[in-house]
């Protein structure tokens, strides 16, 4: 993992085509805005993992029903 350092108005550039800039930074609560071609999904980390715990919830139910 790469961290970096960045003040309001800083951004750094994944690739050629997504920029992530730092909009604002108050007491410890941080603010991105994420410049992106619309193929690309962004997902908020949370919602990411939620959606992986369902898979694999989804995916042991239909193992072990199988199994009976």
């Amino acid at each position: 993992m790469l961290v970096l350092g960045r003040k309001p108005g800083e951004y750094v550039m994944i690739g050629k085509d997504i920029m992530v800039k730092v909009v604002k930074s108050d007491d410890g609560h941080l603010r991105l805005g994420i410049d992106a071609p619309k193929s690309t999904n962004i997902i908020r980390g949370e919602i990411y993992e939620e959606q992986l715990n369902n898979r694999q919830r989804n995916q042991s139910i239909d193992i072990s029903q199988r199994v009976l």
